[in-house]
């Protein structure tokens, strides 16, 4: 009995660095950092939640126009946020560029993922992290871009792997939290899903800057470099 309290009272292993972190550990992470920071990261939700409504609410012919171009010009400044909170920076001089490699990696993406969504992932792990590197180390847009290349490749599996458990982890998440606060009517479902959107979120866009700090460490300890 007194060593089932014993290994019960004793304290967590602490989390492997970023170069050697795993899938479970940077979703960990990312929990972590949403609860220390949640009602300024709880904001980053509201825009998500509605680009969402409005992709359910539109015909299926005006939602590939309008849905690609509002992605780019909502999820890249949220992601912007999101980098600043997660890696403690302000964007500074580079919030431009940070903005229109927002844009640039996000409006393609609704395409993608409407084919199949393992393109869409990918993509992002390739080219996505172009927007915390403008925020944290402040390139120019096509240094951004090769940076986050090179990032995204140094540890692709890594990559792709965390943002498909973070994308799945909101789905579920997110599916679940919708049934426990809709009730009965149209409008109330809307709204159970809009609020839903906005406490889960979050988590796919702080996950996404922390993942930049996992690849770039990666590259740092790479024998190549």
């Amino acid at each position: 009995m007194s060593n089932r309290v014993a290994r019960k009272s004793a304290p967590l292993p602490a989390p492997l660095p970023p170069a050697t972190r795993t899938v479970g550990q940077l979703v960990a992470e990312t929990i972590k950092l949403y609860g220390r920071r949640f009602w300024v990261s709880l904001g980053l939700g509201i825009p998500v939640a509605a680009v969402n409504l409005l992709a359910v609410e539109l015909a299926p012919a005006w939602r590939l126009l309008v849905i690609p171009l509002v992605t780019g010009l909502v999820f890249g400044p949220v992601l912007v946020a999101a980098s600043a909170i997660a890696l403690g920076q302000r964007p500074g001089a580079g919030l431009r560029t940070a903005l229109i490699a927002g844009f640039l990696v996000f409006a393609p993406f609704p395409l993608l993922v409407s084919v199949f969504v393992l393109p869409g992932l990918a993509w992002l792990a390739l080219l996505g992290l172009a927007v915390p590197v403008a925020v944290a180390e402040r390139l120019p847009l096509r240094a951004s871009f090769a940076r986050a290349l090179a990032l995204g490749r140094a540890d692709f599996v890594h990559a792709l792997g965390s943002l498909a458990t973070l994308a799945i982890t909101v789905f579920l998440t997110q599916s679940m939290l919708f049934f426990l606060l809709r009730a009965q009517g149209e409008q109330a479902a809307r709204g159970a899903g809009f609020l839903a959107g906005v406490v889960v979120s979050p988590l796919l866009f702080l996950g996404f800057a922390l993942l930049y700090l996992d690849q770039a460490a990666r590259v740092r300890s790479s024998p190549a470099t």
